[in-house]
């Protein structure tokens, strides 16, 4: 088990789960996870001589978790890892690691603070430059407008999917990790009308290998303690995201980059909208390295633990 630390990171304290010795690697986890959500990478990196640190994101597990919806802006959360950074290695940059929610974080904190960052690595979320236009007007004109569903939408109003998801926490994240996994059989369960609920539609989890009772019982008993409302919050910030990116619009990530995601994570494939996520990063990133693995869903580094680990590992050490 890697040592937990409390650490003042500025505005707030973040949980981290931190083991090995060595230059630092900072995991970021997406929704709705955990620190635990690195589980199998942590004692990998560290025994290819880095420390590794995986936070839970304010808001969720053990760090601080402010209430109005404000504190969940991509500014406030990239100041929490410069903060880290700054904490746990104030004389060097860190190297950073997102998937999910995590990969925009890192992403971001790599483009707006490159003296902090020397190297940075994104799971299932390819990075596409400063938006040009807020996340929602783009979902609303392809969804919202014409009467469909889209999670985000769903996400909007406080309160809505907090009551879903905290009816049954473990049920949530079951159905909703199963539902975009590599494992579900083929099928559009998210084309339903506007005014459906988030989980409606989902097919029944089946049993996977790399989702034991044991994970489901760790998950289920954080989001018991911490709630769905700081998670979602993420979802209600793309607009002051979008306002505080303009100032850094025709810059470029410029340090080395990785990107790992899956020809079945929707994230990967369909949300950004291109057929080759990979070349698409490069007008953005120009040092990216991509790998898209056959068959794997939006749970990268969990679905396929000993493969995401080897590209990770390769490129942490010739970073």
């Amino acid at each position: 088990m890697p040592e937990f630390r409390d650490i003042n990171v500025g505005e707030l304290s973040l949980r981290c789960a931190n083991t090995g010795a060595g230059p630092l690697v900072i995991l970021v986890h997406g929704f709705p996870e955990s620190w635990y959500s690195w589980r199998h990478q942590l004692a990998p990196i560290a025994a290819a001589g880095f420390t590794a640190c995986a936070i839970d994101v304010r808001g969720y597990g053990g760090s601080d978790k402010p209430h109005e919806v404000s504190a969940y802006a991509m500014e406030r959360i990239v100041g929490d890892l410069v903060g880290l950074a700054d904490a746990l290695q104030p004389d060097s940059p860190a190297i950073l690691i997102g998937h999910d929610w995590g990969a925009p974080i890192v992403w971001n904190s790599a483009l707006t603070h490159p003296g902090k960052f020397r190297a940075v690595a994104g799971l299932s979320v390819p990075f596409a430059g400063v938006p040009q236009r807020p996340f929602t007007e783009i979902f609303r004109e392809h969804f919202t407008s014409q009467g469909r569903f889209f999670y985000q939408e769903y996400f909007q109003q406080p309160g809505v999917a907090e009551a879903e998801a905290e009816a049954d926490p473990r049920g949530f994240i079951e159905r909703m990790m199963y539902s975009i996994s590599g494992d579900v059989p083929e099928g559009n369960y998210w084309d339903k009308p506007l005014g459906a609920t988030f989980l409606q539609g989902l097919p029944d989890p089946q049993p996977v290998h790399w989702l034991s009772k044991a994970d489901l019982d760790y998950y289920d008993c954080e989001f018991k303690v911490s709630g769905f409302g700081g998670p979602l919050n993420r979802y209600r910030n793309h607009e002051a995201d979008y306002e505080w990116l303009q100032s850094f619009a025709g810059k470029r990530i410029e340090q080395p980059a990785l990107f790992i995601g899956g020809t079945r994570d929707p994230a990967t494939t369909l949300i950004v909208a291109v057929a080759d996520p990979v070349s698409m990063m490069r007008m953005f990133a120009p040092k990216v390295e991509g790998h898209v693995l056959e068959g794997v869903g939006h749970w990268t580094q969990q679905e396929r633990p000993d493969e995401v680990n080897r590209l990770l590992l390769d490129w942490l050490t010739r970073v």
